[in-house]
């Protein structure tokens, strides 16, 4: 039996040579990573804010053509809550009901489907609802975006 004088394989040197590499490349794509996480998170809020606004903003209309059972007057036409969105309210002179959400969102940076609210007597940047009707929707979220504004100021 003959021993060849080069053998195949690595040298340990080689393999931490690549292994370097490879926790360099890693080190440069966990980032971007996790911006991208983020940055979906933030498209998700701005959809859910959006699709909510969309709905008081049809309820308040159909309120105000009297196409549905009109919420109190105090309400200056906004619904009582969300869960009237989802729950839908009657149509005028029929027995069906208008929805105007499947479902209420859930917050991507709470993780809950919960929401701050403000009605249409609150200060534009008032933080806790008077109750009554619901006029505009913000995320209960204490971080900041992205962009350096908070996702409660979106």
């Amino acid at each position: 039996m003959q021993l060849k004088s080069c053998q195949r394989g690595f040298t340990l040197l080689e393999m931490l040579t690549v292994a370097t590499i490879l926790v360099i490349l890693a080190s440069a794509v966990i980032p971007m990573v996790k911006n991208g996480m983020i940055r979906q998170q933030e498209v998700e809020l701005r959809r859910d804010l959006r699709e909510m606004r969309t709905a008081i903003d049809n309820y308040k209309a159909m309120a105000d053509q009297q196409k549905i059972k009109s919420p109190p007057v105090e309400n200056n036409g906004y619904p009582e809550s969300l869960e009237v969105l989802v729950e839908g309210v009657p149509l005028t002179g029929k027995a069906i009901k208008m929805r105007f959400l499947r479902r209420i969102p859930v917050d991507p940076f709470t993780g809950k489907a919960q929401w701050g609210l403000r009605s249409a007597q609150d200060e534009a940047n008032s933080t806790s609802w008077g109750g009554g009707s619901v006029y505009d929707v913000y995320s209960l979220s204490d971080r900041k975006g992205m962009n350096g504004i908070p996702y409660k100021d979106w």
